[in-house]
């Protein structure tokens, strides 16, 4: 019995099909970690396991001090979307069970891993058209029986592929995503994002299909994109509009590259997500490649990074709370409790719970499904829907970036792992940042998507910290001593000249490409 995830990447957990001594199967999940995928759509979770009666198995949870913890009679299984309506536990969560759920999040460090999501969008060489659904079904079946994946369906459609520890899926507009495998150094992720490229274009190219490396769709409105057979995108298309103006832009026209890291104890996560959150300006400064809307220039370098600023400002962000002195997995979850869910998943319906709490749902107080307790599933679903700068589950995703490049694919985690699996280089980036009050962080935060390297920052330039930044990031993929240090050598070019990729394809533009957009799919073309 196989068991396929729709969710991918950085960290998935072992499960083994064992029998119980009722005769029934069960699936144990042995909790390492557990990747639940990134989000503009692809929500992963965890279910009870019932055996029809209280014959339930125990598993236990191990915390950030090695102390374990068991809930109740509740299994943590693998499934996406979730086999069925999760089981209710024998026991109602509590806000203890969900931060715990946070800190068996953290490993030793030799267990520590890279795992690196992108994504980018398919276009037909003849038009530039976006992929339609039906091409995007021919290319995964393709991909699925020529390199051997296993298919992952919804209803009647096929929505993603899954291989051990990698998945591909589709985000709302039909971008295409690789969620990559756990991986212990960046040239196995590197060599992943290659054979990845090289699966897809084998396949893509023979239909006539391509795909371009970009942070935001250079050439086609929201009304030429397609919509993806997805349950969950038909709610979050109808929210969007309500609680912000760039919502449908972020589900169906950007494109992003992340990374995402581990931490091994509450007090190191909190030192991990303080300079990822100061950092990630300069990370999207240094990746900005989403100048173009519908064939001309925006106005921005990063046009994807300031769509997340007029998103839904109840769950994106600085999380100016980050800084704070009782910050810890406890306050994140009180934070989460507090943003507004998007859906729940029963009977292998999503339900619209849009504009309720996860604490309303805590105490059983939610219109949508009235009496309903939720399930560890549904927490690690609405973890998902959460989309600040730096997003913390099991571990903590970097999410500033554009999509780009295959260069920039492998740049972007070495940057990242040189900066933060570095405890001299993490210690020195919490120094250079530590007088960086809440409304300098938020200046870059709003200016970078706009001037990049340029942003004019205390008695310089941006670009001057992002040399101090890049060098610690070196240092610290040096003294990791796997020879990685060379995965910088495409930023370390953006920050030299300070010139941003995206302002190398306004002078393309502007200058050989003569103000026709169309250049730029061969360009940027994987």
């Amino acid at each position: 019995m196989a068991l396929v995830s729709q969710t991918g990447s950085s960290h998935c957990f072992r499960a083994e099909i064992i029998q119980n001594k009722y005769g029934q199967n069960a699936v144990v999940g042995m909790a390492n970690n557990v990747e639940a995928h990134k989000m503009k759509g692809n929500f992963v979770g965890f279910s009870s396991l019932s055996c029809n009666s209280a014959k339930t198995t125990h598993i236990l949870h191990i915390n950030c001090e090695g102390a374990a913890w068991k809930r109740g009679h509740r299994m943590i299984v693998g499934a996406s979307p979730p086999t069925e309506d999760a089981v209710v536990a024998t026991e109602p969560l509590t806000k203890k069970d969900l931060v715990d759920y946070l800190a068996s999040g953290c490993k030793s460090k030799e267990k520590w891993r890279i795992g690196t999501e992108h994504e980018k969008f398919g276009f037909e060489f003849g038009t530039l058209r976006p992929m339609r659904y039906e091409q995007i079904a021919e290319l995964l079946k393709g991909i699925s029986e020529r390199f051997d994946w296993d298919k992952v369906v919804e209803g009647d459609y096929i929505i993603g592929l899954k291989q051990g520890k990698q998945s591909i899926s589709l985000e709302p507009g039909g971008q295409f995503e690789l969620s990559g495998a756990p991986l212990e150094t960046l040239h196995q992720t590197c060599a992943e994002v290659n054979s990845h490229l090289y699966q897809v274009k084998a396949v893509a190219e023979e239909m006539g299909i391509g795909f371009l490396g970009i942070g935001f769709q250079p050439k086609w409105g929201l009304k030429d994109i397609p919509v993806m057979p997805k349950g969950r995108y038909e709610i979050m298309k109808n929210y969007m509009p309500k609680v912000g103006s760039l919502g449908l832009d972020m589900m169906f026209r950007t494109c992003t590259v992340q990374v995402n890291l581990d931490f091994s104890s509450e007090v190191d996560m909190i030192r991990k997500f303080r300079a990822g959150l100061a950092l990630q300006p300069i990370a999207t400064a240094l990746f900005a490649n989403s100048p173009f809307t519908e064939g001309k220039p925006n106005g921005f370098l990063s046009m994807r990074s300031h769509i997340w600023t007029d998103t839904d400002k109840n769950r994106t962000g600085m999380l100016p709370f980050v800084f704070g002195d009782s910050f810890g997995f406890e306050q994140y979850v009180d934070y989460a409790l507090d943003v507004p869910m998007y859906f729940v998943y029963r009977e292998k319906k999503y339900i619209d719970c849009t504009g309720m709490t996860f604490r309303d749902f805590l105490a059983g107080r939610l219109p949508c499904i009235p009496g309903e307790l939720p399930t560890l599933n549904d927490w690690e679903n609405h973890l998902t829907t959460i989309f600040p700068e730096v997003r913390l589950k099991r571990y903590l995703e970097m999410r500033g970036a554009d999509g780009g490049p295959w260069r920039r694919l492998c740049a972007l985690p070495a940057f990242w792992v040189g900066l933060l699996y570095d405890e001299v280089s993490l210690q020195n980036v919490l120094d250079l940042t530590a007088d960086w009050t809440e409304e300098e962080r938020q200046m870059l935060r709003n200016k970078v998507p706009k001037t990049g390297l340029k942003t004019p920052f205390r008695d310089g330039l941006l670009r001057h910290v992002a040399e101090d930044v890049l060098k610690l990031a070196k240092d610290g993929l040096e003294r990791r001593g796997y020879k990685e240090s060379g995965f910088l050598n495409e930023v370390d070019e953006v920050v030299r000249t300070g010139v941003t990729p995206a302002e190398k394809l306004l002078e393309f533009y502007n200058g050989k490409w003569e103000q026709n957009i169309d250049p730029v799919f061969e360009e940027l073309l994987y």
